[in-house]
């Protein structure tokens, strides 16, 4: 026996590949183990950025003693969560079912067949404040299965039955004017009117509400829902989430009041949250310039921090450095003064809300920026010295597998803040990393979850990652013109309906495909979370295709939209925070959607049109520009200049406006 992770893709997994712990990954094989030897399965779950997973990592899967008896007794599975979302879905499911909570690490004892019969998170090494040791439960798991075995194995089969009966399909609920109103009171409720977002402690980034508020207002001209977005946005661009040094979000505050993060930047977190920044930026409102600042420096964050050699996107910086949580970017007062002398340091120390007490651990703080600097060249001089005292540093490490689903969501954040920030540079950057998902992650024209240093994994590709890779293709094809990656979309969203829509249900989706590994049970989680829903990102990208597809697709894509919204209204109704990306798609439908068509000679004659197509257009609009009458675009057929002049079409579902030739005039039209 050994430990079989030295030739795993995942970083996580790789973590654990000196563990003393005979590990396998998750094979058919590793469970035809257990058979033959008559023991538990003992299935292990987190990724590559996660604090606890360390934690337990360090104090149980590196002792020695912990490891033989988990070798004595059970078949051991080290599983990547971002690797396979499906089986952490499932046993996550099956975890809350039976603790209450869930996270990561999860720890689930499963039967040889693949049923949990015991599951939780974290277990200490030691007994702690009431929750027994990870050797006192793996002693008391080992004695019942050798003593009740058939017990257990029967409690096992009523768990996957029980999980069964609680999760029907969802009811045909529609997202119509009512629902998408009664969201915005909802959270209006909900809304922390001290520190803005929503619920208390933790608090999580709410990216996909804010885009769906963003929408709402551009349609209604509803003032609780811009002012939700822009005092949240804010919010969180000044407090300790934000990096104020060096951009991007980290995933989450432990307080209510966005100063403490938990440290790790997730890939999703920060694509998300470029598109509803770049947003509120084009919008022009009160907070547009402190918006279009926090776009430009997540951008770069991304292009400078993720950007793999490959050209796409790593999945994630680690929350810890050297095994401490935080250590790369807290701050003292005296560390301060080493690098800045006394009178900066000061200076920026009332500035950043560094104190002697600390608003972290042990005397030390995170950066918060409540105000703009009345001395922004000091400020700009002193954030460069502490940047690069800090870049000598240990430094967090990355998790540098590049996940289909992310690098889709990363393209559409690209995208759209170039469309916002006049940076052609930036869709450079999303061409690349999409000639690289479309040539090494598409193979046998089926979609894979993962790769790592231009080696594609195994795990096949989840629904997640047809739709978010859809919708980012879809926004190059947009700023593009290139019909490759209008191709490339509207194939995926093929297999999409083919391979996960339910056959039974109309509208309903499953995040695994018909022909995927079984599992346990074929998991289909519509709610959004830290990301979209397989089947909320499929949704947008099937609104997003109608609109820019030839007759032949729109209808089906569109037909195919309108019925999975129907399975959204039930969740937006009454938990509308889970269901952020549905009503921003639901949104978008309701605006037509918005259709912007440019039709000129040359880049020139339409580049004045083009900027303001996509500047002035609502959220979940498309806009494409190129030749006039040119058919392989189909947004661009039939669409020729107006009086030898490059002019814009307009139109919204199934009406249209006369073509326009000046930008006021488009403009104008944007604003009806």
């Amino acid at each position: 026996m050994a430990n079989r992770l030295a030739d795993a893709t995942s970083p996580y997994l790789l973590q654990h590949a000196d563990n003393p712990v005979h590990w396998w990954q998750w094979t058919p094989e590793a469970f035809e183990e257990a058979r033959r030897r008559d023991v538990p399965v003992l299935l292990s779950i987190g990724y590559a950025a996660c604090h606890w997973c360390h934690v337990m990592a360090h104090e149980s899967f590196e002792d020695a003693d912990i490891a033989a008896v988990m070798n004595e007794n059970f078949v051991n599975i080290k599983v990547d969560r971002e690797e396979r979302p499906d089986v952490d879905s499932v046993y996550m499911e099956a975890t809350q079912a039976m603790t209450g909570q869930g996270g990561w690490p999860m720890t689930c004892f499963l039967t040889p067949d693949g049923e949990p019969f015991h599951c939780g998170t974290y277990y200490p090494a030691r007994p702690l404040q009431g929750m027994p040791s990870f050797p006192q439960l793996l002693d008391a798991v080992a004695k019942a299965w050798s003593e009740r075995g058939a017990e257990v194995r029967a409690a096992a089969t009523r768990v996957v039955e029980q999980l069964a009966e609680q999760r029907p399909p969802l009811p045909e609920s529609a997202v119509d004017e009512q629902v998408l109103s009664s969201a915005v009171a909802q959270l209006h409720e909900e809304f922390d009117a001290a520190n803005a977002g929503f619920g208390g402690a933790p608090k999580f980034p709410p990216s996909m509400v804010l885009e769906f508020l963003l929408r709402h207002h551009e349609r209604t001209g509803s003032p609780d829902a811009l002012a939700m977005t822009e005092g949240t946005c804010e919010a969180m661009a000044r407090g300790g989430i934000y990096d104020q040094l060096a951009g991007g979000f980290a995933r989450y505050s432990v307080d209510a009041e966005w100063v403490v993060p938990h440290f790790e930047k997730m890939l999703y977190d920060n694509a998300l949250l470029l598109r509803a920044y770049a947003h509120l930026a084009k919008l022009g409102a009160s907070s547009a310039a402190l918006a279009e600042r926090v776009t430009r420096e997540t951008g770069e964050f991304l292009l400078r921090d993720l950007r793999t050699a490959e050209g796409a996107f790593a999945a994630s910086l680690d929350a810890d450095t050297e095994g401490v949580e935080g250590l790369t970017y807290v701050w003292t007062p005296e560390e301060l003064q080493e690098v800045l002398g006394e009178q900066d340091a000061q200076w920026v120390a009332e500035l950043l809300h560094v104190t002697s007490a600390g608003t972290f651990e042990h005397g030390a703080s995170t950066l918060q920026l409540r105000r703009d600097p009345d001395d922004l060249p000091r400020w700009q001089r002193i954030r460069e010295a502490l940047l690069d005292a800090r870049s000598r540093r240990p430094q967090p490490g990355i998790d540098d597998k590049i996940v289909t689903a992310w690098n889709g969501m990363a393209l559409t954040g690209l995208v759209e803040a170039a469309a916002v920030l006049q940076e052609p540079q930036w869709i450079d950057a999303a061409e690349r990393a999409a000639d690289l998902l479309t040539e090494l992650h598409l193979v046998d024209g089926r979609l894979r979850r993962s790769s790592r240093d231009g080696v594609v994994g195994a795990a096949a590709g989840v629904l997640e990652d047809h739709g978010c890779l859809a919708e980012g293709l879809l926004a190059l094809h947009q700023a593009t013109g290139r019909r490759r990656w209008l191709e490339t979309a509207c194939a995926l969203l093929d297999t999409a309906l083919e391979q996960f829509a339910d056959d039974e249900h109309a509208g309903l989706f499953h995040d695994t495909a018909a022909d995927a590994e079984a599992l346990m049970r074929r998991p289909s989680d519509p709610t959004d979370n830290a990301s979209p829903s397989g089947a909320s990102a499929t949704t947008s990208a099937l609104i997003t295709a109608a609109a820019l597809a030839g007759p032949d697709r729109a209808a089906r894509y569109r037909s195919a939209a309108e019925q999975a919204l129907t399975r959204a209204g039930l969740i937006a109704e009454r938990a509308p925070r889970f269901a952020g990306h549905w009503m921003a798609a639901a949104e978008a439908l309701a605006h037509g959607p918005t259709q912007v068509a440019v039709a000129g000679e040359t880049d020139e004659d339409r580049t004045a049109l083009s900027v303001a197509a996509r500047r002035h257009a609502p959220g979940g609009a498309v806009a494409v520009a190129g030749p006039p009458e040119a058919e392989e675009v189909p947004l661009l057929a039939g669409r020729p200049l107006v009086d030898g002049r490059a002019a814009a079409y307009v139109c919204r579902g199934y009406v249209c406006d006369r073509p326009v030739t000046s930008v006021e005039d488009l403009v104008s039209a944007l604003a009806r």
